[in-house]
């Protein structure tokens, strides 16, 4: 007989878009119903902040009026604080987003909804990031509504326990009954980004712009960038460690011959 776990869940929601962004006011009204919410996220607008923390200047808490706290950091800033104080309980999920735009390929290293996500990882607590793949909202009901049911499943089904793991999660901007099935894939890639954006200061100068993203690059099926073309759900699994495992034996011995009796 299958178990389903009835506890209430604990939720920390924060995101990169700001604690003002229909995003995440979408999501903690989705959630708000199946868990115990708390919203934690960025003052500002804080895109592309990936996992940066604010060490050389003071952080600040504040409780908007809808009841969600603030902070004048960063997306890690705002989990990391939650995490190590702010809250005097131990959050069962940290969820970030929804994300204003697709977090995709290689938008996933810069992405602050992803370093949100990832930084509640770091502390051993399973941690989904969303995002919508275009950025004008169209359907966040159906996005969050998505979002909502994954989470409902996932706790019924048992799978947020004290093992951390990271999804990195993406919903097509489509009507709740035309988005496809989830499908698990692994992350695409995308070209380079487009040259700098470079404009004259008014007080003399040259003023730089970073340019957008690139197109993908690599989109063939099992990636995300073709799942969610197709209408579907992405959901891929994240890990952290950044070690290039398949060419540590090629490197052992071009140290050993760079730097004679090198330790390998």
């Amino acid at each position: 007989m299958q178990r389903y776990c009835t506890e209430t869940m604990k939720i920390l929601i924060s995101n990169d878009d700001g604690y003002l962004a229909p995003g995440i006011v979408a999501l903690y009204e989705a959630l708000k119903d199946i868990a115990e919410v708390e919203v934690i996220a960025p003052e500002q607008n804080n895109s592309a902040k990936s996992n940066a923390l604010t060490l050389h200047s003071p952080l600040f808490v504040h409780r908007a009026p809808n009841g969600f706290r603030f902070i004048n950091g960063t997306p890690a800033d705002c989990v990391h604080v939650a995490l190590t104080g702010l809250l005097d309980y131990r959050p069962d999920l940290v969820v970030s987003g929804i994300n204003n735009g697709a977090n995709m390929g290689d938008d996933t290293i810069y992405s602050g909804t992803v370093g949100a996500a990832m930084e509640g990882y770091l502390f051993g607590i399973p941690s989904i990031a969303f995002s919508q793949v275009q950025k004008d909202w169209l359907h966040l009901d159906a996005a969050a509504r998505k979002a909502r049911e994954l989470v409902q499943g996932m706790h019924q089904q048992q799978l947020i326990t004290s093992q951390p793991w990271l999804l990195n999660v993406n919903v097509p901007n489509l009507p709740y009954n035309e988005i496809g099935s989830m499908k698990l894939c692994r992350l695409g890639r995308r070209h380079a980004a487009e040259p700098v954006i470079q404009l004259p200061s008014p007080r003399g100068g040259t003023m730089y712009w970073i340019g957008p993203a690139g197109p993908a690059a690599d989109d063939a099926e099992g990636t995300d960038f073709h799942a969610t073309a197709q209408g579907h759900v992405s959901m891929t699994p994240l890990k952290v460690d950044l070690t290039d495992h398949s060419s540590l034996g090629y490197w052992a011995q071009t140290a050993a011959l760079l730097v004679p009796n090198a330790a390998v």
